[in-house]
């Protein structure tokens, strides 16, 4: 089985204004302390399954890009997209959004899908030896600011 990592943050937004949010990958950047920013290819401009994009990441000194294509879509419920990097699967991301009386819970779940040669070449691409660790870390930090910036407006 693979490893996954799942982090629930609630946010006194409504789930519509989440949805746009976590469905808008241009902005992933403002949210995430790893991805840069995603530019859509082919011709993509929004979330709609098989929707293509590339990504660039930085942690620290290590830069590496990523291509993604979604995968499910359930307007302000979910959204899942998976990753490849050098043409290894690297993720699967999945953003799960329920509607609360106070606004909404989203789950965010990462899914490592790496085989023996991805998983060894890790460390020496990202930087990150305990991918689940780091990505624990780092989606409680997205999430968090996803909250702040979805509560401001």
């Amino acid at each position: 089985m693979a490893d996954q990592v799942r982090v629930t943050q609630e946010i006194v937004a409504p789930a519509e204004r989440v949805w746009a949010m976590v469905t808008d990958l241009t902005r992933m950047g403002e949210w995430s302390p790893e991805n840069e920013g995603v530019t859509w290819s082919r011709g993509a401009t929004g979330p709609k399954p098989g929707a293509t994009f590339s990504g660039a990441n930085r942690n620290g000194k290590k830069q590496w890009s990523t291509a993604g294509t979604i995968v499910e879509v359930e307007p302000t419920r979910l959204f899942t997209f998976r990753i490849k990097a050098a043409g290894f699967k690297v993720a699967e991301w999945r953003y799960e959004i329920e509607s609360m009386a106070t606004g909404c819970r989203v789950t965010e779940t990462w899914i490592d899908p790496r085989g023996t040669i991805a998983k060894a070449a890790g460390k020496a691409v990202s930087g990150v030896a305990d991918r689940a660790t780091h990505n624990q870390a780092t989606m409680e930090q997205t999430l968090k600011r996803l909250k702040a910036a979805a509560e401001s407006v």
